[in-house]
């Protein structure tokens, strides 16, 4: 059993950043990949980065790539996401999700493919 506790989330203008942490329980953090994930009101879920277990790899929505990065310190059981450039389009509720990864190691896009689910933090971008 992973717990997840998600922490950083608030309002900002846009054009200004936020640094999302998610703290996880198991000492078994370091065997999961790690995933960011949003849903805005009235749409679905969506994958935004994704973390192999060593930090070696990482994956990016195309949304996202370039302004957000996905980082690990194994050490601290914690996940960040640093969110620059943030956009209005940006505003959610974001969710971070552990996944016993496949044997190909591949970072999964999919939430349904996740085993653990943090309880969401808020992130609102004003104009």
């Amino acid at each position: 059993q992973v717990q997840l506790v998600e922490s950083g989330g608030g309002l900002v203008q846009a054009g200004g950043s936020l640094r999302l942490s998610c703290a996880a329980s198991a000492s078994t953090f370091s065997a999961y990949t790690m995933g960011w994930f949003r849903q805005a009101p009235g749409k679905e879920r969506e994958f935004v980065a994704g973390i192999t277990w060593s930090g070696a790899s990482t994956y990016y929505a195309n949304s996202v790539k370039i302004r957000f990065t996905i980082s690990r310190d194994n050490a601290k059981n914690t996940v960040y996401l640093q969110m620059n450039s943030l956009k209005p389009e940006d505003t959610a509720v974001y969710y971070c999700a552990a996944d016993r990864p496949p044997l190909s190691g591949n970072i999964r896009t999919a939430s349904w493919e996740y085993d653990y689910w943090g309880q969401g933090t808020q992130v609102t971008v004003s104009p």
